[in-house]
């Protein structure tokens, strides 16, 4: 008699398992589309001013902030999330919208 009720404990397990799986691919897909459709960061952002954001990493005065290093952007940082070889990604620092994968800013950490 034990066997059936290990079946359905066992199957009441899987089920519950694979919900949850499902229940967190649905929100990595809904994450990622709200990812998609948030705003660019513009370079006259308050927070992008103040952390010296460049669209473009070649743009960078090394004499006006002499931090950055060529090869140095946020595709190579630390910082940046999403998808690599999407040219705009969510950024750890700037919540909400989307930096330029060839952009930098001073908050640059060489990705591991």
């Amino acid at each position: 008699m034990s066997e059936p009720i290990s079946r359905s404990r066992r199957d009441a397990l899987k089920q519950f398992v694979l919900l949850c799986g499902a229940a967190g691919a649905l929100q990595v897909s809904r994450s990622s589309q709200a990812a998609a459709d948030a705003p660019h960061l513009s370079p006259t952002d308050p927070t992008a001013q103040a952390l010296a954001y460049h669209d473009n990493a070649k743009t960078v005065d090394v004499k006006q902030f002499p931090t950055y290093a060529p090869g140095q952007m946020c595709n190579t940082c630390l910082q940046l999330q999403g998808t690599a070889g999407d040219a705009y990604r969510p950024c750890n620092i700037f919540a909400g919208k989307l930096v330029n994968a060839n952009g930098w800013c001073k908050v640059w950490v060489k990705k591991g």
